[in-house]
């Protein structure tokens, strides 16, 4: 196999858990039997920085555990019936999987055969860019002839016919839009848009899971918005969330956290899908109980906030709602209101939200027993009362003023009592 001159270089090739596992594989300098591959390559292409290193190699599964049993690495047979096995190197983990070839694909899953063919492995991957393969020595080979111009281009462009790769696995549909939000430059793939409008109706197919993963990872993007955009405009959207999606909301919030360095997914599809019931889509996506209770609360307006509110109706809705919430949904309510006007209250509660923290409430149930109120029903409704007395007065009253204002209460002759 033919190699380009070096083309990438950078600290991660010389990771010593890399090294071994390399040279634990490796056959001769002009017929390697392992390379890295994919996200790795591709990223350090474009000098950014390189997260998980996977590794394709000509040796079947058995011959790689083989191998670095032999060299005294750690082996995890994560996934044999599909070639692949992980090696674990100073708690590193690297995936390795044999060369493949698809014999069969259904729009979820292929049949693959092992093949010791560095082009036919380059084949059946989805886009051209992640289809690079390189070195120790930072050695880029680009089977396709294309991936690297494309890479540096910004052209997320599928291998072959857009059509049929994403009929051989409907995720790349996702996939496609995922990639244009995170390496994309200019309108991008007119031809692979039009094959994932066409497609979009197998989305239906697809488990939440996988959707899910794809959805949060496209809107973790810098600026996600045109894609959204993209997919709105080509009916993709509708498929992915029906019901509706407020676009333009979404690309104001991502101007808002990109002011103030924040990047966060289920925020941005709260705002997404701002004032809709969300609880379907968060079935559909198979959220976590967290992130679908929060996308839930965010995404639902609250008409206890108000742009007229005054610091000291603020700082009472931060303590009911806790600070995450209330700022969220000040993000949210500020990406609603376009004109600069409309968005300074909205910017003045965001900074309270982080520059004031609720204090706790310095009361509890047996400062009341201790004052002579029997155990049960009374004493968590007078402590309620107490509670909302410190609120209204923004906080204010410390410990003993609250014991005075219980005193006075009890010795109040009309009390009533639960």
């Amino acid at each position: 196999m033919k190699s380009s001159v070096s083309v990438v270089e950078g600290a991660w090739l010389a990771d010593d858990g890399l090294r071994a596992v390399l040279h634990a594989l490796d056959g001769d300098a002009e017929a390697p039997n392992a390379l890295i591959v994919g996200g790795a390559v591709r990223d350090a292409v474009l000098g950014r920085s390189v997260g998980d290193i996977d590794i394709a190699t000509r040796l079947e599964p058995a011959t790689v555990s083989e191998r670095l049993a032999d060299a005294g690495i750690k082996t995890v047979p994560t996934g044999l019936a599909h070639g692949t096995v992980t090696a674990v190197v100073g708690g590193r983990a690297f995936e390795i999987t044999t060369l493949r070839k698809d014999v069969e694909t259904d729009g979820r899953r292929a049949k693959v055969a092992f093949t010791d063919d560095w082009a036919a492995d380059a084949a059946r991957r989805d886009f051209t860019m992640n289809a690079l393969y390189c070195d120790l020595n930072g050695r880029v080979v680009d089977p396709t002839g294309e991936g690297l111009d494309d890479a540096r281009a910004g052209r997320v462009r599928f291998i072959g016919r857009a059509e049929e790769r994403i009929a051989e696995d409907y995720l790349r549909l996702l996939r496609f839009f995922r990639f244009r939000a995170h390496y994309g430059r200019g309108d991008g793939d007119v031809e692979a848009l039009a094959a994932c409008a066409r497609a979009a109706p197998e989305l239906a197919r697809l488990s939440g899971e996988r959707l899910r993963q794809e959805t949060l990872r496209l809107l973790a993007a810098p600026d996600p918005g045109p894609t959204i955009r993209a997919m709105a405009d080509a009916g993709v959207l509708e498929h992915l969330m029906p019901g509706g999606a407020d676009v333009e909301r979404l690309a104001r919030l991502v101007g808002i956290e990109t002011r103030l360095g924040e990047n966060d997914p289920i925020r941005r599809l709260a705002a997404l899908r701002f004032g809709f019931d969300n609880r379907a889509l968060a079935e559909r996506l198979r959220l976590s109980n967290a992130e679908r209770d929060r996308l839930i609360a965010i995404g639902a307006p609250d008409n206890r906030l108000r742009a007229d509110m005054d610091a000291k109706d603020a700082r009472a809705l931060i303590h009911a709602l806790g600070a995450q919430r209330f700022r969220d949904l000040v993000m949210v309510y500020e990406a609603g209101a376009p004109e600069k006007a409309g968005q300074e209250p909205w910017r003045k509660f965001c900074a309270l939200s982080e520059s004031w923290e609720a204090p706790e409430f310095p009361l509890r149930g047996a400062d009341l027993v201790k004052a002579g109120i029997a155990p049960g029903k009374e004493v968590g409704a007078l402590l309620q009362d107490l509670e909302t007395w410190w609120i209204d007065r923004d906080f204010v009253p410390d410990r003993e003023a609250l014991l005075g204002e219980l005193r006075r209460r009890l010795a109040d002759p009309g009390r009533s009592r639960a």
